[in-house]
Formats: C-alpha cells, structure tokens, sequence
C-alpha cells in the first residue's frame, strides 16, 4: 500500500455508508471496516494514510484502537469521533496520543478539514523519515556508486556476487572512469569492510621505493632506513590492497608481487622472515595487461594470475543517461564543501552535458560540477574545461531528448523512493503516461525501493 488513504472504523453501517460517500465527495479515498481488528490486521508502519475511528464500540473501542496504533507507529494520525458531552473521553484520548477528537453532530467542513490536515502531517513524518534513512546511507562509509544507465546496471550486477568473496578482482577502466570508487565500493560491501582498505598507485611511487612501500622494510636495510617501515600488504591486513595503475609496476617487482599472491606471505627489505598476510587484492588498470605481456611489457603469469575475475569498468559517455544524475550528486557536494547554493540546470545546459564524450570521465564531470557551484553557468562554456555542447556529437536529437527523459524519470524514482505518485507530482505527469513512459526505457519503481 503507497497511496494516501483513511482508515474509517464504526460499527453501524449506516454511518459507515454515509461518511465513506461524504469522503468520496471530496476526493479523499477511504476504507472503512466494522471493527478495530479489521483495520489493525492491515497496518504497519509504512501505512500511508491516517484513521477516522469512533470511540463507541464493541469489543475494541476506541482507545484500545488506539493504543494498538500508537504500538505499530505513533506518528499515525488517529482521530475519534465521540459522543455529545462526552470531553473526558476525547481529554484522554488526547493525552494517550490522538490527533484530534471530532464530537458528534460534527460540521461537514470541520471534519473534511482535520483530515486534510492529518493527511498532511502523515505525508510529512514518512518523507522525513525516508530522508533520515537516505542520510544514514550518505553517512555510511565508502563511495555510493550512482546510475541507472543499463551499463551501470550491468556492472552492479557483476559486482554483488564477488562482495562477500576473498577473491582478488582485476578492474579495467579509462583514467578517471572510477575505478577508485569501484573498489572501495568493493571492500566497503564486503566481510572485510571493518579492517583497513589500503591504496597504493603504482606509477606514483618512485621505482627505488615502491619495494619498501609495498613490503616494508627493517631498520638499516638501506641508506636512509633508520627504523622498521610496515609495508602496504602489512597495513591491508585482513582488509583490501588496491594496486592502481598496475602496469607502471616494474617487472622485476612484478615477480615479487607473484609470489606474494601465490603464497599470501611477505618480506621486508632486510629481513628473511616471511609474514603472512590475509589481504584482498584489487588491481586495476588502464591499459590492455594481455597486449603488453604479449609485447613483453608485462609479465604473462602474473596477468593470468590477476585475470580470474576481470571487470570492465564503462566510459561515462556509454552511459550519459547518468550525467545528469552524477552532476547533480557532485554539485550538491561541492555546494556543502563551498557554503553554496546550487541554481539546477535547465533543460539545454543539461541536454549538453549529456553531448559531450567526457574523455576524463567521471572525474572530469566532478571538476566541471565544482567549477559550476563557484562560477555558474559561466562554467559550462570554459574552453579549456569540457567545451560544451560538444561538437560532432553522434547522437541525434532525438536520442539525445529519449535519453534525458529517462535521465529525469529515473532521477525521480530514485529521489521519491519508487512512489509513483510522488513522481507523478514532481515531474507534473498523468499516471498512464508516467507508466507508459517508464515501461518504453525500462524502468520498474520496484528498483528504486529501499
């Protein structure tokens, strides 16, 4: 049940009848039921709506109704009708947590009034609640990795089954495509999430360091080494090593590093005792490992070694249904970071955005998000950024409008939590032409559900 709704409980018919037509009157949906217990049995706390319940009952009156809500959820709005003169029962309901009390005869527009009102409250205390868990989940640690785009899908989709696994994973991706965020995503969903995630670029270290780094090493080992260093691998105990950049590694490392997957044991430089390791790796890179172990560039037994599970990581511009959704993401953090406010692209500059190839990818569109919270639209066009719109774009006008659309529907049933209603609100859309929409870039609101 996701759509607003009372609950109206009495157990004489008649009046059952005649205030479910006045409420269908008036364009609030209503259920009604003879009896409490009938009611409660289609209760939780997710119920969207409020509930209209008289006090005079028998068996479960309306207190003991109630009471009985109040323990399922008490931010549901319970209202109860009563008798004339009978304040002392609305004065207790009151105390125990009712929202009002509406004393019969009641006045048509009073009663249609306080509903609408509870209604609302009812609206407000779910959304704050879907917005506090979705600042639990931005509490978390770790990146989020954000996308509808059926390549981002698709990836997700090869990820989940390797979490919970020991296994050493081997990432592909152009420079900036996030493969950073992908193996922190990694080690963040997976067993090892509470001991240490450990990165390391492997083309950032010089070669005359990069053996220490990796393994440690012993005091006096070398010139310079005037006490014991724990190496990465030590670090990364019964966490994650991330090894980017893998082939600026030199090879005759490269040997060393074999054996250290083979045997999950290490050495520091200066030392001949072997220390095991418990330590997932994850290695990444962008350059075609097989090409250069083919050009000897590489060494073939550890490429096969690492290429067990192997995971191609997408260029943004084969999923730019997601730019949108990721500009707006990295905006919002730089406003935070910058004590901005952010002013939303309109449709053109975001139809541009989605032209562009982004040959930096992800951390690219990062850059140029930042740039757009200090400098406004003025950032959109910089020349020595990304240059938008971009020139000689293969996508038609049409593909461009199709893939926005879904962009937007998408971004929608994410931030609404999969309510279609609320979806239909934000984006001012009939319910069939929201659906048949959704059913053209196939998107189901069962995906966007927490």
């Amino acid at each position: 049940m996701s759509e607003p709704v009372i609950f109206f409980i009495d157990d004489d018919a008649s009046i059952r009848q005649a205030i479910t037509q006045t409420l269908a009157l008036e364009g609030l949906p209503v259920r009604a039921f003879a009896d409490g217990a009938s009611a409660l049995a289609e209760l939780n706390a997710d119920f969207p709506g409020i509930i209209l319940c008289d006090y005079h009952m028998p068996g479960m009156d309306g207190l003991a109704v109630l009471q009985a809500v109040r323990a399922c959820d008490d931010s549901i709005p319970l209202i109860i009708l009563t008798g004339q003169g009978d304040i002392s029962t609305a004065v207790a309901a009151m105390r125990q947590g009712a929202y009002d009390f509406i004393e019969k005869p009641f006045h048509h527009d009073g009663l249609i009034e306080i509903l609408k009102r509870a209604l609302d409250k009812r609206r407000l205390a779910l959304e704050n609640r879907r917005l506090k868990a979705q600042l639990r989940v931005l509490a978390r640690p770790g990146p989020r990795l954000l996308g509808s785009s059926s390549s981002m899908q698709t990836l997700l989709a090869l990820l989940d089954p390797l979490l919970g696994t020991a296994a050493d994973i081997l990432l592909y991706g152009e420079t900036g495509a996030g493969k950073d965020a992908i193996a922190r995503y990694i080690h963040e969903n997976s067993p090892r999430s509470e001991h240490n995630f450990v990165a390391i670029n492997c083309g950032a270290v010089p070669e005359n360091l990069i053996e220490s780094e990796l393994f440690g090493h012993e005091a006096g080992a070398f010139t310079g080494a005037d006490k014991r260093r724990i190496g990465k691998f030590e670090h990364a105990h019964q966490g994650t090593l991330f090894l980017d950049e893998l082939e600026s590694m030199p090879l005759n490392l490269q040997v060393r590093l074999l054996r250290v997957l083979e045997e999950r044991k290490i050495e520091r430089l200066g030392s001949n005792q072997s220390i095991p390791v418990d330590v997932r790796v994850i290695a990444a890179s962008k350059s075609d490992l097989k090409a250069l172990s083919d050009a000897g560039d590489f060494r073939a037994d550890l490429f096969y070694r690492l290429n067990v599970l192997r995971i191609n990581i997408p260029p943004l511009r084969e999923r730019r249904q997601d730019v949108p959704l990721l500009f707006h993401h990295f905006a919002l953090i730089a406003a935070s970071r910058y004590d901005r406010e952010i002013i939303p692209l309109d449709a053109s500059q975001a139809a541009a955005l989605m032209q562009h190839d982004w040959p930096g990818n992800v951390r690219e569109l990062r850059n140029m998000a930042e740039r757009y919270v200090l400098m406004g639209a003025a950032a959109l066009n910089d020349p020595d950024s990304a240059q938008l719109p971009a020139a000689g774009s293969q996508q038609t006008l049409a593909e461009m409008v199709d893939a926005y659309e879904r962009s937007l529907i998408a971004s929608a049933l994410n931030a609404c939590n999969g309510s279609i209603k609320q979806v239909m609100m934000q984006l001012g859309l009939a319910r069939k032409t929201l659906y048949d929409k959704m059913k053209r870039h196939g998107l189901d609101k069962a995906d966007y559900k927490d």
